[in-house]
């Protein structure tokens, strides 16, 4: 439903809280005034803009979980959830290793520093706003909507604000494009374990000789991970692969193409089709549907990051411009800290899937651009839960 169609269902109480908020004049008394006059200063974009300009950056982070995904409703769990992953800690950040300064004495008392809203606070400030509403009668009066021509507002006020922060290039002399790679990978990795007796580590990865070798199959060379190093969170057996092949053993795995049998990779009778024919309709799609599944749990955000680079990068635009304007709203996952997350967990994840291209500007370093096959398949998926 639109915000029109919501208005007309709640009561005359959160009307006049919204007219509130938006300093509506009009009679508080008429339901049909209050209505009238919240649509018409809603609708006015330096009044939209003003109010997206003065939130916090949590509830920037707040509103942006709720803006890419095809779902209607949530409920005031999910909304609590979503309030508390982002709030990332840095707001409170102070400085413990320095002692603090020595009060002066003064006969004014210290103001108290004002205190941090709960996530309920959060949630009724959003409803008092206008922009998130219970449902109106049986089972969903315990469910929460966005209005679906706000969605599509905010999307358009922050693309905005967010291009306008970007440097966009001319074409790179060289760029690299892994479209149809990793697919001709998934068939090389078949081949060669239908080939070879594939053994396994107690721990079910592979003996480094097989990664080794399959790795110089691969159409794109990745060395493996460090003796020590510390690797965990985007897959089954992420602390023994490098990024790219991680993910394409898991997808195979999550494919039924291979299957781990008494301590050897056995290729299913799925990947022997696999094999011999030609990659199967919608692969694509699937594997990037499986992409954000796996990596949805260190990356609670990462269907609205994949948006916005999407929206962001029809044009070539440098990945540092691009840093400063992603990098407030993704949160470091243990030891990954925010530019390792958006550099090696998305942005090279999407050039390995094919949805971006990725190249190197003379003057103004790295560079990214959706390919077309990416933008038709981000823009076709996008999903709250991803296909298992």
């Amino acid at each position: 439903m639109n915000l029109s169609d919501m208005l007309g269902y709640a009561d005359i109480q959160q009307l006049s809280r919204i007219a509130d908020v938006y300093r509506c004049e009009c009679n508080g008394h008429s339901k049909n005034e209050l209505i009238q006059s919240i649509l018409s200063t809603v609708s006015r974009n330096d009044v939209f803009e003003a109010q997206i300009g003065t939130m916090k950056m949590e509830d920037l982070r707040f509103l942006n979980s709720l803006l890419f995904e095809a779902r209607s409703s949530y409920s005031l769990e999910d909304l609590i959830a979503r309030v508390q992953h982002a709030r990332f800690g840095d707001e409170d950040i102070r400085e413990e290793s320095a002692p603090p300064p020595k009060a002066k004495r003064s006969k004014k008392k210290a103001e108290p520093e004002p205190k941090q809203l709960s996530p309920r606070d959060i949630i009724a400030k959003f409803k008092h706003q206008g922009w998130l509403f219970n449902g109106f009668s049986g089972p969903n009066r315990y469910l929460f909507q966005v209005p679906n021509d706000l969605k599509s507002r905010f999307r358009e006020t922050l693309r905005r604000k967010f291009a306008a922060e970007l440097k966009y290039t001319e074409e790179p002399p060289v760029y690299r494009d892994e479209q149809m790679l990793m697919q001709d990978d998934i068939r090389q990795f078949l081949h060669y374990a239908y080939h070879n007796e594939i053994q396994l580590t107690s721990d079910g990865s592979m003996y480094k000789r097989f990664s080794i070798q399959l790795l110089e199959r691969f159409g794109i060379r990745e060395e493996l991970p460090g003796k020590g190093e510390w690797r965990f969170g985007y897959g089954k057996h992420f602390n023994h692969y490098p990024n790219r092949m991680s993910y394409l053993y898991d997808f195979c795995h999550h494919a039924k193409y291979i299957s781990e049998q008494q301590a050897v990779l056995a290729v299913t009778t799925s990947g022997q089709e696999r094999i011999a024919a030609k990659p199967p309709q919608g692969e694509a799609e699937d594997m990037y549907r499986y992409w954000l599944k796996l990596y949805k749990s260190p990356i609670p955000n990462l269907l609205s990051l994949v948006h916005w680079i999407h929206a962001l990068s029809e044009e070539w635009v440098t990945v540092q411009s691009l840093r400063q304007v992603l990098i407030p709203y993704i949160k470091p996952y243990y030891y990954d800290g925010a530019d390792t997350i958006l550099e090696q967990r998305i942005i090279m994840m999407m050039v390995h899937l094919g949805l971006l291209r990725l190249g190197e500007h003379p003057e103004h370093g790295t560079v990214v651009r959706m390919t077309k096959a990416g933008r038709a398949i981000v823009s076709g998926i996008s999903l709250a839960e991803p296909v298992v």
